[in-house]
């Protein structure tokens, strides 16, 4: 039995689990660990390879192993589930990722930095709200039509509803409706003015990054995607051209193609949330991201 080179982590809350084999394959460790003796436990040993699962607190963990010397690669839990034998359990994970992280043909998912992920909570804060904005516009929208008071679509309808609301002389509302509506009135505005704090704050982070700059010169690109970008990408160079990207994010066809007969679907959007469900499947023209290197498409933003 020789020295660990490969260890799986199966993360969790605070218990983990850590299945490490040798050079030859045998297996060497297999344990359970709590999560305040971890980085002790890692600190002990060998610089080896660590695969984890790219699941919640993964981009955390990974940064902690590496700067302890060791080489972290990140694997997403779809690619792992093929390499699961039997019942699923934390030993059995741990053992599934030891065995996938070692694959020539795996495909490993990019470390984020704190940065990174610190933007991408602000897009996520930002989305959150946008759906309890629309949430409660359709609450408002919803208790107007049942007085016989309906609007037209969109935001600018929503402003018409809440005029009527804050006007206490129209008697069309029933004072028992007007306090459930008043608070959903003063929840709309507040959560509309979160909403443009976190905008402020996005553009402000636009404005001091290069490569979000960069990427706002693409026509359709504004400060919300090119920042939602630059966050969920981090190393540009993973990408050998604009096609590459969009395959990545998701703005390709859904195949399901068999038999020499190519079968297309919808857009799958299945990669980022935040930078598909804002794009749109649209060329990249590689002229403006080349720069000064030979290079085309996003690859150049280095």
């Amino acid at each position: 039995m020789g020295e660990v080179s490969t260890i799986g982590l199966d993360i969790a809350k605070s218990v983990f689990q850590i299945h490490g084999v040798d050079a030859g394959g045998a297996v060497v460790i297999r344990k359970r660990i709590s999560r305040a003796k971890l980085l002790e436990f890692f600190a002990a040993l060998p610089a080896c390879l660590v695969g984890i699962e790219a699941c919640p607190t993964a981009h955390y963990w990974s940064r902690q192993l590496q700067a302890l010397g060791h080489t972290v690669r990140l694997l997403p839990p779809s690619y792992v589930k093929a390499y699961l034998k039997r019942s699923k359990n934390d030993a059995n994970d741990a053992a599934a990722i030891c065995e996938a992280v070692t694959r020539p043909s795996m495909r490993f998912v990019a470390r984020k930095s704190e940065q990174q992920q610190s933007g991408l909570m602000l897009h996520r804060s930002r989305q959150l709200l946008v759906c309890q904005r629309t949430m409660l516009s359709n609450a408002i929208r919803g208790h107007m039509a049942e007085l016989g008071m309906i609007s037209a679509k969109g935001r600018n309808g929503t402003a018409e509803l809440l005029e009527i609301i804050a006007d206490e002389q129209d008697d069309r509302i029933p004072a028992a409706a007007r306090f459930s509506l008043d608070v959903l009135a003063r929840q709309y505005a507040a959560v509309r003015a979160e909403i443009v704090a976190i905008e402020k704050r996005i553009h402000v982070w636009h404005r001091s990054c290069e490569e979000s700059r960069r990427l706002e010169e693409i026509p359709g690109v504004g400060p919300i995607v090119a920042t939602a970008l630059v966050a969920e990408v981090g190393d540009w160079k993973e990408f050998t051209s604009g096609r590459s990207l969009a395959a990545w994010i998701g703005l390709v066809p859904r195949q399901h193609s068999t038999g020499g007969k190519e079968r297309l679907g919808r857009i799958s959007k299945q990669a980022i949330d935040i930078c598909a469900g804002c794009s749109s499947p649209a060329p990249w023209p590689s002229s403006d991201m080349r720069g000064s290197t030979a290079r085309s498409g996003p690859g150049s933003l280095a």
